[in-house]
Formats: C-alpha cells, structure tokens, sequence
C-alpha cells in the first residue's frame, strides 16, 4: 500500500452520512501512513425502487478491496445492511463488521455470520484489520506499557 496505490475500501451506508460513516473516515485519516480511496457514496442516492438502489450499491462494492461495515445500519434498514454484506461475500470481498458505536449490546447474527473479522471502534483496530483483509499485511506495531515499580 502506497500513496500510488491506495486500498479501495467501501463503507456500508444508507443514502446518508450517518455518524458512523464519518467517524470510519475520521479513523482511517487520522492514521500515519495509510492510503486509501473510498469507493462508497452516500451522496448520490438513486431514484426507482429497491432493485435500482441495490444496483448502484453492487457498483459501489464492485471496486474496493475491502468491505467495512456498520452494525448500527442494522437497526435501520435490515434488508439493505444484510444486502451490501451478501453482495461484498459473492464477490468475495472481505467483511470487517465495526460493532455498534457506544453500545454494550451483542453484533446481530445476521451480520456477525457475514463478516471476516468483528471488530471495536479502535483506530489501529480498523486501519490494521483493513491492511490484513485487503491486502493481507499483518501490523509489525509493537505496543508499549509503561508501569512503575515499587
């Protein structure tokens, strides 16, 4: 991965910029060293029925390399959340589901079922599941802790 080669992610959405949506952008920017292209438009909402919105979805979730999902779009619509995961499987496009955003509640199993990877709101979580998902690079990150000795 590299700025002349970025991961083209998709990022599950409802026709809208739900706070989740923003707040993955928000991680994946926040991080050193870690390009991407999103290939998901929730500007652009289709007009026709349901078959037309599931069409533009598949050629939103075509490109990318990678599938990041939002449980808190379960609640939501539970067809069109559950659609975009059996779509990105078909194309074989790997699953990372990011549990619900400050909640304690479990992931539903309609999701969890569907997805490569579950995972919390982290920002090394993510940006490290995505590169091992996409491009199957595993994190040589160490971590550190600090603690006194009495």
């Amino acid at each position: 991965m590299s700025q002349a080669n970025p991961i083209r992610v998709f990022v599950t959405h409802l026709w809208e910029n739900s706070d989740d949506y923003l707040r993955v952008f928000e991680y994946l920017e926040s991080a050193r060293n870690f390009y991407y292209r999103n290939f998901s438009r929730p500007e652009g909402r289709p007009s026709g029925d349901k078959e037309s919105l599931k069409e533009d979805l598949r050629k939103q979730i075509g490109p990318a390399e990678a599938v990041i999902a939002l449980a808190s779009l379960y609640e939501k619509d539970r067809d069109l959340a559950v659609f975009q995961l059996l779509y990105a499987q078909a194309c074989q496009k790997p699953v990372i589901l990011l549990k619900g955003f400050g909640v304690q509640r479990p992931v539903p199993k309609a999701l969890a079922d569907l997805a490569d990877e579950i995972i919390e709101w982290d920002e090394r979580a993510l940006v490290d599941a995505v590169k091992r998902q996409a491009r199957h690079e595993e994190s040589t990150r160490w971590d550190t802790i600090e603690f006194k000795l009495d």
